[in-house]
């Protein structure tokens, strides 16, 4: 007899993993199967012929095979099953094939029509639906930008499929394991005002309480205001939920905390962020492709504009005229034992100078038309012109041989983050630009790389602010020694920070995480920013889509940061302040973006049309 199986299933698992079997079992052997089978010939290749042909010998005599890809995949699920499909990863890397996506400045936007069709019409299927496909975590990808296309791309269709199936299971080794079911809270349960240090009211946090005995993420899909499911849980990303046991006690000098919750009695939790709208990024390619210009004539700039429409929602995309640059001061316990060019006392001098508008980073923020907010988050002592009612602790631990905060103060940096990014888009900021001005900030930032990414000590350490070769192997050294306490906590964003991070790297990745989960853009410059922007992602998966990245960055750590987030830097202009400076310098390259795509003509109204190349000479001029 047939095994019982839920009207759509989701099989995963990595290569050789058993999920097309396993697939094949839960519809069993007497069911009049419709097998639709995405994967190409290809001419010559004997030893995936013979991966066919296996696949073929297990299925029953009386099952049907049908070889679909692209959209016929789609009308095929409209037909009545039980119906299996293996699987998806093929059918994707058919339809990147197809749109030449390989190679395209811009990903084509028949890749998302087809996606999206695909999708609908999973949650449309009429009868028993069984899909396999492969695990991005389990299988070999190549670290080229194809390889990260296919990555990021199946990640996203996987998530997406899942979404709208009754059972998701894993297959690993021939066993399967039944996926938990994101537990459900209701819309504004738990809602809490946020109020900035002065009082100011800021966009509600939500939190998710999990149902008992509940596993897996809380939340529930929202739709975004354009109809197009965001993906976005009910709770925020990093959702603040009660914690089963929190330390006691208040943190002195820390941002104060709603009302309802503190950070005495919260945890952080990952929740998913909603990617850009897709379809005005559709909207904005065809827009692109229909420029009065030759195919791909805008290069970068095109990309940046179908960017900055698919974050806005709108077609085509507004030129950002309220970009914001936050600056944090902050000190780092581990600047002492001489990581730096610079003492640690220079932290605070660095934000009086930023207050005074003396840094690059103001300098090229007025140049720019930016506008600059600098906050102290962690000095020792303090400085002048920077605000202070933002205050976490005073100083951080040395990361070699203690940790940088305790767990009650790293939530509070982490909610601290969360209220400035709430801050500054309540004012009306449409593009944001977060810095730090710590002195031995790389120290910690390049430590919580090699951990996120597997580095090896020697592999992150830089010259930063210009260290000689004593210092730089006291870097090491000290990276070293971080990393070593950091193991235990690899799984753990939130405590990798606390324990070898530092008060403004966690106010970055909380600030990061929020930016994004409120749909605002911003713009990565720097190791400091870039090492937080890996653990936002972490705490707040799906994030690093409403980022760009300014410039490649002299320190090694900083090229690993780029790599695993799939960022293409926007310069080259070898800027080592890592204050900002070079994202600043970035803004009128994104104002241009969206003013190209706004105001240039198209070909059919400007009459700017490739001809006929073989036309005498002198015709057409």
């Amino acid at each position: 007899m047939t095994p019982p199986v839920e009207l759509r299933t989701l099989v995963l698992g990595g290569t050789r993993s058993g999920k097309s079997r396993h697939a094949e079992e839960l519809l069993g052997d007497d069911a009049a199967v419709r097998y639709l089978a995405t994967g190409r010939r290809i001419p010559g290749d004997t030893d995936w012929d013979a991966r066919i042909a296996a696949h073929a010998a297990r299925r029953p005599d009386h099952w049907t095979t049908e070889e679909v890809g692209g959209t016929e995949l789609a009308t095929a699920l409209a037909r009545p099953g039980p119906v299996l499909v293996d699987d998806l990863a093929t059918w994707l890397t058919g339809v990147l094939d197809d749109a030449g996506a390989w190679d395209a400045p811009v990903v084509p936007a028949t890749v998302d029509a087809a996606v999206d069709g695909l999708v609908a019409a999973v949650a449309a299927a009429p009868g028993p639906l069984v899909l396999v496909s492969a695990e991005t975590g389990l299988g070999v990808v190549p670290d080229t930008r194809a390889g990260r296309l296919f990555r990021d791309r199946l990640g996203e269709l996987n998530a997406a499929v899942a979404r709208v199936c009754d059972d998701v299971v894993l297959v690993v080794a021939g066993r399967a394991l039944t996926l938990p079911t994101p537990a459900v809270t209701e819309p504004g349960a738990g809602v809490a005002p946020t109020p900035g240090p002065a009082g100011g009211s800021a966009t509600p946090e939500r939190t998710g309480v999990p149902a008992a005995g509940a596993g897996g993420p809380v939340g529930t899909d929202v739709a975004d205001p354009d109809g197009d499911v965001a993906g976005t849980p009910a709770g925020v990303p990093g959702a603040v939920l009660p914690a089963t046991g929190a330390a006691a006690g208040a943190v002195a000098g820390a941002a104060t905390p709603p009302a309802s919750i503190t950070e005495s009695d919260v945890e952080i939790v990952p929740v998913t962020v909603g990617r850009p709208d897709s379809r005005s990024r559709r909207a904005a390619v065809a827009l692109v492709e229909g420029l009065a210009m030759p195919t791909g004539g805008l290069g970068r700039l095109g990309e940046l504009g179908v960017w900055l429409a698919s974050c806005q929602g709108t077609c085509p995309p507004q030129a950002p005229v309220r970009a914001r640059v936050v600056l944090l001061a902050a000190d780092h316990g581990i600047a002492g034992n001489g990581v730096s060019a610079y003492p640690p006392q220079v932290s605070a001098v660095r934000a009086t100078a930023a207050a005074a508008g003396r840094l690059p980073v103001t300098v090229a923020a007025r140049a720019a038309g930016a506008t600059v907010r600098v906050v102290d988050v962690g000095l020792v002592s303090g400085a002048e012109g920077a605000e202070p009612g933002w205050l976490v602790a005073h100083g951080t631990g040395r990361i070699d041989r203690e940790d940088a905060l305790d767990g009650e103060r790293a939530t509070a940096a982490w909610l601290t983050g969360r209220r400035l990014a709430d801050a500054e888009i309540d004012a009306g900021a449409d593009l944001l630009i977060p810095a730090t001005l710590g002195v031995g900030v790389t120290t910690p930032a390049a430590t919580l790389v090699a951990a996120v990414t597997g580095a090896e000590p020697v592999a992150v350490v830089g010259r930063a602010s210009g260290i000689d070769d004593r210092a730089w192997m006291r870097k090491a050294v000290a990276i070293r020694d971080a990393l070593r306490r950091a193991r235990p906590h690899l799984r753990d964003p939130l405590a990798l920070l606390r324990t070898v991070g530092g008060t403004d790297l966690i106010v970055l990745a909380g600030f990061l995480a929020r930016a994004a989960e409120r749909k605002v853009p911003a713009v990565l410059d720097g190791l400091a920013v870039g090492a937080a922007a890996l653990l936002a992602d972490e705490l707040a998966p799906g994030a690093k889509d409403w980022w760009v990245a300014a410039q490649p960055s002299t320190e090694p750590a900083a090229t690993l940061v780029l790599e695993h987030l799939s960022l293409v830097p926007l310069l080259d202009l070898a800027v080592r302040t890592e204050d900002g400076t070079a994202a600043v310098t970035a803004l009128p390259l994104l104002v241009t973006a969206a003013r190209l795509l706004a105001e240039t003509g198209t070909a059919h109204d400007t009459g700017v049309v490739p001809g006929d190349v073989t036309a005498p000479a002198g015709l057409g001029r």
